[in-house]
């Protein structure tokens, strides 16, 4: 099944303590590139919230935004750092001694002090804390999927159809081909009667070995077998595997590419020129659908 790289999956839930809002973003990248922005209480369960998506998505560059809101206070902590109280107290009290001044400290005074008492999360349940935050992750992770799923078809259908057309020029140029030749022995003739003129019989066996000679450069059988050998692999590629194969297919264009540049350097023809052209461009399109895929 062909995955586009791009898509968007968003999820809210809650669990009775938080609001958990998830937003993921993919976007084309040459490999799995996975960040989590979150706030840092919950930094523990970044790991495996990225191996969660990227079970999912397992190509691509892709940013998870976690925005977290607390509709409880069960999860935070009031401390008394008693300690700290006792410092602030003694202190204050050799400061009033040493300058005669009276002792007026409140407990609403000693209270209000740095760190005397501090609010602080209370994470110690952390496996119950990552189950809020997957749950939502998985499911915008499923809607992620669900969009690159339905664009992946899109692109498969249209790598499909174009890889087709290709397959119906290949057809045009082995077809043509042979007719170089024979266009091209009948032009040698014809330039060879221009010089000798009509008194001199033609060599009519150093015509054929020179037409041997150019069939034997300009023959694109291979390139031909080759191309459409590539073209099947594409369409089975897209068709049938279950991988992320978009650098497979990355590697199977460039070799389309290449054998088609070939067979127009050896065609030697205008209109297997012009179809060669026809076929660039179509491997150029096939080219740029390609870097959309997994």
């Amino acid at each position: 099944m062909i995955k586009s790289m791009t898509g968007f999956g968003r999820s809210e839930m809650s669990d009775g303590k938080r609001n958990v809002v998830v937003e993921i973003r993919a976007v084309n990248h040459r490999y799995s590139d996975i960040t989590v922005k979150m706030p840092r209480r919950y930094s523990f369960a970044e790991e495996k919230l990225k191996a969660l998506v990227k079970g999912v998505a397992r190509r691509g560059k892709i940013d998870v935004s976690i925005n977290v809101e607390n509709i409880t206070e069960d999860d935070t902590t009031v401390r008394l750092n008693t300690m700290v109280a006792r410092q602030y107290y003694d202190n204050m009290k050799e400061l009033a001694n040493t300058f005669g001044l009276p002792e007026e400290i409140s407990l609403q005074y000693l209270a209000s002090l740095p760190d005397v008492m501090k609010a602080v999360p209370d994470l110690e349940d952390e496996e119950a804390i990552y189950q809020s935050l997957a749950a939502p992750v998985a499911a915008a992770a499923e809607k992620l999927n669900e969009m690159r799923v339905t664009e992946g078809k899109k692109l498969a259908e249209d790598i499909i159809m174009r890889g087709r057309l290709i397959h119906d020029m290949v057809d045009k140029v082995e077809k043509r081909s042979p007719q170089v030749t024979v266009s091209y022995t009948e032009k040698l003739r014809n330039r060879i009667r221009e010089l000798i003129g009509d008194t001199v019989a033609v060599p009519e066996d150093r015509i054929l070995v020179e037409a041997a000679i150019f069939a034997d450069k300009c023959s694109v059988t291979e390139e031909l077998v080759r191309l459409d050998s590539h073209i099947s692999q594409l369409e089975s590629i897209i068709t049938k595997s279950n991988q992320p194969d978009g650098k497979k297919l990355d590697f199977l264009v460039q070799e389309m590419n290449r054998e088609a540049n070939t067979i127009g350097s050896k065609a030697n023809d205008i209109e297997i020129t012009n179809l060669v052209l026809d076929m660039k461009s179509e491997i150029e399109k096939i080219r740029e659908q390609v870097q959309n895929i997994e």
